[in-house]
């Protein structure tokens, strides 16, 4: 179980930092087609809310990658 953690962990390290590229590019994309208050705030929103939980999977992959984890 303490290797699974550590894969997972730096499945979620490497997985995360692409994922918010994408949601910012898709966002400035949508936002290009489209350039109004709401759609605006709709992927500010999405933005805002997504960052930290893939900063959060960021931080954890590092602590199951230094092993804080193992039992």
């Amino acid at each position: 179980m303490n290797k699974l953690r550590k894969v997972l962990g730096v499945f979620w390290m490497l997985v995360s930092p692409v994922a918010i590229f994408y949601l910012v590019k898709t966002a400035s994309e949508e936002i290009a087609k489209k350039p109004v208050t709401e759609t605006i705030i709709q992927w500010g929103v999405f933005i805002g809310v997504f960052i930290p939980i893939a900063l959060g999977l960021v931080i954890f992959g590092y602590y199951a990658l230094k092993g804080e984890y193992d039992i």
